[in-house]
């Protein structure tokens, strides 16, 4: 099979801090909620990574399934319920992303598992990106986990990085994380 060349991620930047005294956790069955009564969250987008603080049981980072609407997103990972008190002040802070997933050379049964991935950030970006691999045919966020070599830290000097990096992944994708500023202009993967 001849290699592919996938563009995991397009352009995509850092988004500011929301905060609110309205905000709001819910499980129900299997579904994981923020709500708020009236601060937007329309700003976030599926795949964004927000951490939580100021709560009482919530404060870890979820990774965006669905934008409900203006004032509710669906995560992934578990939440417990929580309702605000209208005094707490409650913050989601944008701190990365996943990319789409892509189809690694395990996928197509491929034996020499070899990928090359190139990193594209602006001047501005601050935080890193690395890829992330699954061995599952339907990953779920449970299911996947960091590949060892292919981390790029921003520096706001180094634009362009690459990594190579070797295994019969199904899937594989990328996550940016603790990015406070910037911009990824583009993760590109050839395998």
């Amino acid at each position: 099979m001849a290699q592919t060349s996938t563009t995991l991620l397009a352009s995509k930047s850092h988004i500011a801090d929301v905060t609110g005294t309205d905000i709001s956790f819910t499980a129900t069955g299997t579904e994981y909620k923020i709500s708020s009564t009236s601060t937007t969250l329309s700003g976030f987008a599926v795949r964004d990574l927000i951490t939580v603080t100021g709560t009482t049981n919530n404060n870890s980072t979820f990774t965006v399934k669905t934008v409900s609407s203006s004032t509710e997103l669906i995560v992934e990972e578990i939440v417990t319920t929580e309702t605000s008190d209208g005094s707490t002040t409650t913050t989601l802070d944008h701190t990365g992303f996943v990319s789409d997933k892509a189809q690694g050379d395990g996928y197509y049964s491929q034996p020499d598992g070899v990928h090359t991935v190139a990193y594209q950030v602006n001047s501005t970006m601050t935080g890193s990106i690395k890829m992330q691999g699954s061995l599952a045919t339907t990953p779920t966020e449970d299911d996947w986990f960091d590949i060892s070599g292919s981390t790029f830290t921003a520096d706001q000097s180094t634009l362009i990085g690459t990594a190579n990096f070797t295994g019969n992944f199904v899937w594989v994708r990328a996550k940016a994380t603790s990015v406070t500023a910037g911009t990824i202009s583009s993760v590109l993967l050839n395998n």
